[in-house]
């Protein structure tokens, strides 16, 4: 392995995603800024985001619609405060966008196309054709590439947070991380006055997820070990409608296909949705995912259907060209039949515990984006609400960093890296077969459906598997498997935790040991403190 370097800057961002992109673009306005890629500069969900970002754009819609909206869907957790603060500033964060040139899709007449999903009352989706994730990636990076105050560093992956705790001084502010070079197989250190998770979520802890590869939930496990609380791990939230096929790796199919009309139907044909709820396929996610998961145990189905060849075939190539097209890539028309559907995991409702301005509990120390938990979302995230929270916090904890870097000192130099007591490892399908054991016994014990006895089985899996991978950490050299384990170990124990913790079916956590609401007391959050770090 090549020797360590160390980087110097005012803003470190671990994440490229809207979130990560969005507050670069904000703080070089006044400092210095680094972003880290774990991939290419364009990889990540924000990519994969299909629908578009909800946001009150036109009359006959408004703020209070939008709030009662998202507090609906979240059952009695989100933080009213908090859902008024994003709903509010949703309108100037859409038209930042534009400003930079995003292309969002017009209606003839002038304006812009919105589109309605689950659990909106209105129509309050803009988007991009089907594509907006990459639109919007693709507009913030190109924005970043040509910055003066912002450097790009793809293919890394972060270690570890250092914080002045680790290195044994009092404070517990954060001074940098220490990064994997994934191309060069080297171990860097980047120093800087503040540091910012933009990580994403944690989906590939199951075995079935719409989200990327890069989705191992790194900055939740790291702000855990730095010291910081992290809030309602148990709800995940699985998206309904993933195209059922075995090189599909669950490629999603937006929840716009329903919001234009779309039915679910069993393999014989027939709807279910409305047994389960009156609002049918515009139900919120988590009742639309029990639904179909419930009727493929019934009947003991490999898939559902999703049906809107009664629509024009102009009409569906135009609003969902890139759906269209992948599914033809598979054999499967959208206009002319139904496509097999299956849930999968798409969303960390849970997080790092942040307040409205994206601090967490260590100073300096900032989450963003589907990392942290603002409030927003309580029990179930609404549709088209996580790009609208990445572009809203990105935008206020900028102006957050603003302040604090004006007084903010750069930190001495941070202490190399040190392998002198490890070794490369020639066992790496000891972390191939446990990366494969954990996703399977995660979607098996604590999917969409939960009980007790399932969550102990899990636990004691993730407990085993986390004291093998701890061994390995500390005996031989770092590889991007390794650290993307250990990681997910250590968010899949957070999701047990919290899960176990929780009495009660709620949004997205469903037993069936506790099938009803708690209604014997006002709602909770689920709040999990780590260990004090040790210093060293």
């Amino acid at each position: 392995m090549e020797p360590s370097l160390q980087y110097n800057t005012d803003v470190l961002i671990i994440g490229s995603g809207a979130a990560g992109l969005t507050l670069a673009l904000q703080a070089a306005e006044f400092a210095r800024v680094t972003v880290l890629a774990k991939g290419g500069q364009d990889e990540g969900a924000t990519l994969y985001a299909q629908g578009g970002v909800a946001a009150v754009l036109e009359e006959g819609d408004n703020i209070e619609s939008h709030v009662e909206d998202t507090l609906n869907a979240g059952a009695g957790l989100c933080d009213p405060d908090v859902v008024r603060f994003t709903a509010e500033n949703g309108p100037n964060a859409i038209q930042w966008l534009i400003d930079l040139g995003v292309p969002f899709t017009a209606k003839s007449g002038g304006g812009y196309h919105l589109t309605r999903e689950g659990g909106h009352s209105q129509r309050r989706i803009i988007h991009a054709a089907d594509a907006t994730g990459q639109a919007i990636e693709g507009t913030l990076l190109a924005k970043a590439r040509n910055h003066p105050n912002i450097d790009l560093h793809p293919h890394r992956i972060a270690i570890d947070l250092v914080t002045a705790s680790k290195l044994g001084q009092e404070s517990d502010r954060v001074l940098g991380a220490y990064v994997l070079n994934r191309q060069r197989n080297r171990v860097e250190a980047y120093r800087a006055r503040s540091v910012v998770l933009a990580t994403g979520g944690a989906s590939k802890v199951y075995l079935y997820t719409s989200n990327p590869d890069l989705s191992t939930g790194d900055g939740i496990a790291m702000a855990w070990r730095a010291g910081c609380r992290v809030v309602n791990m148990e709800f995940n939230q699985f998206h309904p409608t993933c195209l059922y096929h075995p090189k599909a790796k669950s490629f999603l199919i937006t929840e716009a296909v329903r919001g234009e009309g779309g039915k679910l139907r069993l393999p014989d044909g027939s709807r279910f949705m409305e047994e389960f709820d009156p609002r049918g396929e515009l139900a919120p996610r988590d009742i639309v995912a029990r639904a179909i998961d419930h009727e493929m145990k019934r009947l003991g189905a490999g898939c559902v259907y999703l049906d809107i060849s009664h629509k024009s075939a102009d009409f569906i190539i135009d609003h969902f060209p890139t759906v269209y097209a992948r599914c033809k890539d598979f054999g499967f028309d959208l206009t002319r039949e139904a496509i097999p559907v299956v849930p999968a995991a798409h969303y960390t409702c849970g997080g790092v515990k942040t307040d409205i301005r994206g601090r967490t509990d260590v100073p300096g120390l900032y989450a963003v984006g589907e990392t942290a938990f603002t409030g927003l979302h309580g029990a179930n995230r609404m549709a088209s609400n996580s790009l609208l929270e990445c572009l809203v916090f990105a935008r206020s904890a900028a102006e957050d960093l603003r302040e604090v870097l004006a007084t903010a000192d750069l930190a001495e130099p941070l202490p190399p890296w040190d392998e002198s007591r490890v070794t490369d490892s020639d066992e790496e399908v000891v972390v191939s077969h446990n990366w494969e054991e954990l996703r399977r016994f995660m979607w098996d014990y604590v999917g969409i459906v939960r009980t007790d006895k399932r969550l102990q089985r899990a636990k004691r899996r993730a407990d085993l598997l986390s004291s093998e991978i701890d061994e390995y950490y500390g005996n031989f050299r770092v590889s991007n498997d390794l650290l993307e384990l250990r990681n997910l170990v250590q968010v899949a124990d957070l999701i047990i935790r919290s899960a176990t913790a929780r009495k009660e079916s709620r949004g997205l956590h469903y037993t069936l040991d506790y099938p009803n609401l708690d209604d014997s007391k006002p709602p909770e959050n689920t709040i999990l403190v780590p260990p004090r770090p040790r210093r060293h």
